[in-house]
């Protein structure tokens, strides 16, 4: 039977106060502790030394009799449990959990090793003969991933297929979803333990960078470059809308650098309403000719003078 060294279990001196094994307990029990390590045998086992540790080292009595056998231990494996005496041991058929109350309903069984039970005795609830009646039912831990989509998929609503644990799911995608939605698929994440359900899946959209549109909410934004005598004289352009339509808009006379225009109701439609959409907003930048000819000079001259 192998030798428990607790305070080496523990990471702490054997003078350790009781505050600061209580301190580094709680530190490695939120660390190794089964809900945040699933299926994670190594961690569990981590899990069931520091708490076997805390219930020795956190009770007084315990401890002195843990530091006094200690050096002896083989001589007291010999001797067995019943053979204890000289306030070495005493079974009183009950003991105090303290902060290991729940380790039987963790693991389905006692949870402390041979070594405990040789050496404190068999007076702990008999939790071994009653592992069954101790079985936890927990549920799976839920799944995270980020799914991509881009801006067009994003106005138009699309399926996408996913696999998970090799399991094939199609995932619907409403109109309108925004960058950052997250998304849950219930029942798809980790299976349960002793017969619990399934974890969730949670899908987090994120929307690829678009060429040309940008996105605010439900508004859409892009820039539209025009030429100097567009701005001046004013006429019409061209563009494409996020479904890929060709519009024609019109561009005022006199327009300025930086102009914005408003198209209504051709953004991206609202989120689980998608029969109103926001608005289409267009920056104007003024083109400035470059490499004039001379003429061209000549006539800016003149422009120029009748402005004076």
């Amino acid at each position: 039977m192998e030798y428990k060294d607790y305070y080496k279990i523990l990471g702490v001196d054997k003078n350790a106060t009781a505050d600061e094994i209580k301190k580094v307990y709680r530190q490695l029990a939120k660390k190794y502790h089964p809900d945040k390590n699933p299926g994670n045998k190594a961690a569990e086992e981590k899990f069931k030394g520091i708490t076997e540790a805390n219930e020795v080292l956190s009770d007084p009595e315990k401890r002195k009799k843990y530091d006094t056998l200690g050096a002896n231990w083989k001589q007291y494996e010999n001797a067995g449990p019943s053979q204890g005496r000289g306030g070495y041991y005493s079974n009183q058929g009950h003991s105090n959990f303290g902060n290991a109350g729940n380790f039987e309903n963790i693991f389905g069984e006692s949870g402390f090793s041979d070594f405990f039970e040789s050496f404190f005795g068999g007076g702990f609830t008999g939790a071994k003969n009653k592992a069954s009646a101790f079985k936890q039912v927990r549920k799976g831990r839920d799944y995270e991933a980020i799914l991509v989509v881009t801006l067009e998929e994003a106005y138009s609503g699309t399926e996408k297929e996913i696999s998970v644990d090799g399991k094939k799911l199609r995932v619907k995608i409403a109109p309108g979803v925004d960058d950052g939605k997250k998304l849950r698929l219930p029942k798809q994440g980790a299976e349960g333990i002793n017969g619990g359900e399934r974890g969730d899946l949670y899908l987090v959209i994120k929307i690829d960078k678009h060429q040309v549109f940008d996105r605010k909410a439900d508004d859409l934004y892009i820039t539209l470059t025009i030429d100097l005598y567009t701005a001046i004289l004013g006429g019409k352009k061209e563009i494409k809308t996020i479904d890929g339509k060709n519009i024609s808009i019109s561009i005022p006379k006199e327009t300025d650098n930086g102009k914005i225009l408003r198209l209504k109701s051709l953004g991206m439609p609202k989120y689980d309403a998608n029969k109103t959409r926001g608005d289409l907003f267009i920056t104007i930048t003024v083109k400035l000719p470059k490499n004039l000819s001379a003429k061209e000079e000549k006539l800016f001259k003149e422009l120029s003078e009748l402005r004076k």
